[in-house]
């Protein structure tokens, strides 16, 4: 193999400098300060044909090319484009050398002459001192054309600014260091196929590439790309020419694959697409990659319309200002110098810089061709010529022509540029790859002559932005976008259990009540919800649930806050009245400095009313109902002893004289009321610390609320407090019955009997809605039963004191009190 190669090589090398005298001054060469290589297709190679002896190819053989004819143009163009500047390159002049460049293999003669030295290549010479024929090239187009002579150039480190090779391969700058392309890679246009995929939701597509480099390296990062992506590739062929392509396009239909990618060169495309007309295949999305998306022969074909629509991804088209009429003006001189140059060429053929048809070509032929690669040709020209000026340090006084340029110094500068040219941004990354200016075209081949229409644009510069007009896309005779899926979509609530090879197939099971599918995540398991969701039967998802506890901003609670606050207020005054009118005796009636203490205790058990309100923690759950529970139990303790005391002067005093005495000596009402208190703050204690109350979350009660409650604490340590308090209140009770026929003023029995029957049935009421209903009004409503067992001692006892503090003094006297005594003894004795 080696050997073959060397020797196609040298004798293909020999071939074209015997002829090299023979190779005239033609549109294919130009004279100049600094040489210029440019590779071209202006033939093609359709079949291959085995060599048994080691010969160059010879292009004019073959068929030909007239996009290649124009890319040849555009370079010429570019070059004089140039050389009339006054600022890019002044005084220094570009002249360049084209060879026709059509085989994969075989062309090498043109590209050992373009590194040849006055004809001669001396591989060991030092890279400082070897000077190569040309600075730069462009060219050639195709993927494994470039690869195939990309290793000759590497050696002199010569810049190639190539147009049309796209293999991601070539963005390895330890293989290819010289290489520079104006063409984005295959890596982005695959990303851009990608997209377009996405962009419509399919998933169920067709690969059909060629047998070259081009389409292997597209098939590669297509098949890496869309892993984990939910695409799925369901066919994939290597075309050729002699593939059967009616029994390929019966597959893919019998596959119902709907959307086909045929990332191939254009001889290829072109016969996928007839044989699509031929065996009447319709309604087909068809993407074209970049080598034939601007095909101007296959728009035309007949019945093309019939087998669906056809998106192209190219780059984005830009006009070159002055172009057509360069054409123009070269038409009518080759007009001129025809006959000449056809003599001329006919003994260069060897040189493959034989083109018979290329003057027979008008300039609308040219200037209408596939306009795909007319800018990159042109930016690549651009790039070289920019790097001269660089390196020749040329300003607007012109250039210093005394520098020796190596190609390698031209390298440099490359990675360097950045420069407008023509509206768009030419730079260049770490790899030498361009920016990107993707279009997606619409072939319209119902109109004469046909269209390409820009639907959408994919760019990375200034920033990444892709996007597709829906409106400007007439789908295959419908208004909807064509469907190509393996299986429909499972609706919310069902899994996909796996039917098949591919992940894009698959059938759909329904989730078990209160599971639901995350199609993000993982659409082949139904999963629980978790405690913070709750599953919605309508719309078969998890939803988050909503946190529910008593907000101060609600009007209930306002309303609750800002009757406690009035009754803090008013207690607080009471509390100055009383301290006010400590020796009056409506003061010493009402227990003198127990009622102080009765009043503070009230006050106490107020304030556990404001830690009912906001998001509970466990401090405002044991503050809640500890403090009220305990100052409270202290003031019915007070009331119990009160009420008592009043019996025991008024009944007791005669009856049981030793008991009487006994309680006087020893202050009995202070110490019931100290020795309740400390046993029902020891058990206080015990209910906060043997089992605390603590925050818990409800979520059994709603299925779309989670209640924040705060959690039960031991029930024996709260049975044993509530008790306590209720044992005092019934205490209470007994012996206001007891006292119902004492003196007026001495007479509390209906006060402390109303406010004790209140604080009684309203605890009964609110532990039985306790018991039965589960709703953050709840705690509102005990809340509201602490309010209700103040207020009752509050209006029952105090109040009716205070008003006669305030509005009755008359009645506040000794002399009225010793009446009302005098009167009751006088009652008792008479019965």
């Amino acid at each position: 193999m080696c050997l073959s190669s060397i020797c196609i090589f040298l004798v293909g090398f020999t071939n074209c400098f015997f002829f090299k005298v023979s190779c005239s001054k033609s549109e294919f060469s130009l004279e100049g300060d600094y040489l210029l290589g440019g590779l071209f297709p202006l033939h093609e190679i359709e079949k291959a044909t085995p060599l048994f002896s080691p010969e160059t190819t010879e292009c004019f053989r073959h068929s030909s090319s007239k996009s290649g004819y124009q890319m040849l143009q555009v370079m010429r163009f570019a070059v004089e484009e140039i050389n009339n500047s006054t600022t890019l390159l002044p005084n220094v002049s570009l002249g360049y050398e084209i060879f026709d460049h059509c085989s994969n293999t075989k062309n090498f003669p043109s590209v050992l002459s373009f590194i040849s030295n006055n004809g001669s290549i001396k591989p060991k010479e030092k890279l400082n001192y070897y000077r190569p024929k040309v600075i730069a090239l462009t060219g050639p187009y195709g993927s494994t054309r470039t690869i195939s002579v990309a290793q000759l150039l590497t050696t002199d480190l010569i810049p190639m600014v190539n147009y049309g090779a796209t293999s991601y391969a070539l963005s390895n700058k330890f293989q290819y260091p010289s290489y520079v392309r104006t063409s984005p890679s295959n890596k982005i246009l695959i990303e851009m196929i990608i997209r377009i995929i996405r962009w419509f939701g399919w998933n169920w597509v067709a690969f059909l590439g060629c047998q070259d480099d081009y389409s292997s390296d597209g098939l590669k990062l297509f098949t890496e790309y869309i892993k984990n992506s939910g695409i799925c590739m369901a066919y994939q062929e290597d075309l050729s020419l002699n593939t059967n392509y009616s029994l390929t396009l019966q597959k893919i239909d019998l596959l119902n694959v709907n959307v086909i990618i045929v990332f191939a060169l254009p001889q290829y495309a072109r016969k996928i697409i007839k044989a699509a007309i031929a065996n009447n295949i319709q309604d087909k999305v068809w993407i074209a990659s970049q080598e034939w998306a601007m095909n101007q022969q296959l728009p035309r074909e007949p019945g093309i319309g019939k087998i669906g629509t056809i998106l192209g991804i190219t780059e984005r088209f830009l006009s070159i200002p002055g172009f057509n009429e360069f054409v123009y003006k070269d038409r009518r001189r080759t007009d001129v110098n025809h006959n000449e140059e056809s003599d001329n060429q006919s003994k260069s053929k060897t040189c493959n810089q034989v083109c018979a048809y290329c003057p027979l070509l008008t300039a609308e032929d040219i200037i209408n061709e596939n306009p795909t690669f007319s800018f990159a040709i042109y930016a690549a020209i651009y790039t070289i010529a920019h790097a001269l000026h660089k390196v020749l340090q040329c300003n607007m006084n012109g250039c210093r022509k005394n520098t020796e340029v190596k190609p390698y110094m031209l390298l440099g500068e490359i990675k360097k540029l950045d420069f407008p040219l023509s509206g768009r941004q030419v730079k260049y990354d770490v790899n030498y790859d361009p920016t990107v200016n993707y279009a997606v075209v619409l072939w319209h081949t119902d109109v004469n002559p046909p269209q390409f229409e820009m639907v959408g644009t994919y760019d990375t510069y200034p920033e990444v932005n892709f996007t597709i007009n829906n409106s400007l896309l007439p789908w295959h005779n419908s208004s909807s976008v064509p469907y190509s899926n393996c299986s429909a979509e499972c609706k919310e609530g069902f899994s996909r259990q796996p039917a098949g090879f591919h992940s894009c197939c698959f059938t759909c099971k329904k989730c078990q009540a209160n599971s639901y599918v995350n199609y993000s995540r993982d659409p082949y398991t139904c999963l629980s919800c978790a405690e913070s969701e709750w599953y919605d039967d309508m719309t078969m998802r998890c939803k988050s649930r909503h946190v529910d506890y008593l907000q101060f901003t609600e009007i209930p609670s306002i309303a609750v806050l800002v009757s406690v606050s009035c009754i803090i207020i008013s207690l607080i005054a009471m509390f100055c009245l009383f301290a006010y009118n400590y020796n009056t005796p409506v003061v010493r009636s009402a227990g003198g400095s127990m009622s102080l203490l009765m009043l503070v205790c009230l006050i106490l058990s107020s304030i556990s009313t404001f830690f009912f309100f906001g998001k509970p923690t466990s401090t405002h759950c044991i503050l809640r109902n500890v403090i009220f529970a305990f100052f409270f139990t202290v003031c019915i303790s007070c009331l119990t002893v009160r009420s008592f005391q009043i019996i025991c002067v008024f009944k007791m005093a005669a009856q049981f004289p030793k008991v009487h005495s006994f309680w006087v000596k020893h202050n009995g009402q202070w110490l019931f009321v100290a020795f309740t208190s400390v046993i029902h703050f020891i058990f206080c204690v015990l209910w906060m610390t043997v089992s605390p109350v603590k925050v818990a979350m409800d979520s059994s009660t709603y299925k779309d609320q989670i209640i924040v409650i705060c959690e039960r604490a031991n029930s024996v340590t709260l049975a044993i407090v509530v008790f306590i308090s209720w044992f005092l209140g019934f205490m209470c009770l007994f012996f206001s019955y007891m006292g119902r026929d004492l003196p007026k003023n001495y007479n509390e029995a209906k006060s402390i009997t109303f406010s004790i029957i209140l604080y009684c049935l309203t605890w009964l009421v609110y532990f039985t809605i306790f018991l039965s209903v589960k709703t953050r009004y709840i705690y509102l409503l005990n809340a509201m039963a602490q309010i209700s067992s103040i207020n009752g001692i509050l209006f029952s006892y105090f109040i009716t004191k205070s008003y006669i503090m305030i509005f009755q003094p008359q009645k506040n006297t000794p002399a009225y009190f010793q009446t009302s005594i005098q009167n009751y003894t006088q009652t008792i004795s008479r019965t």
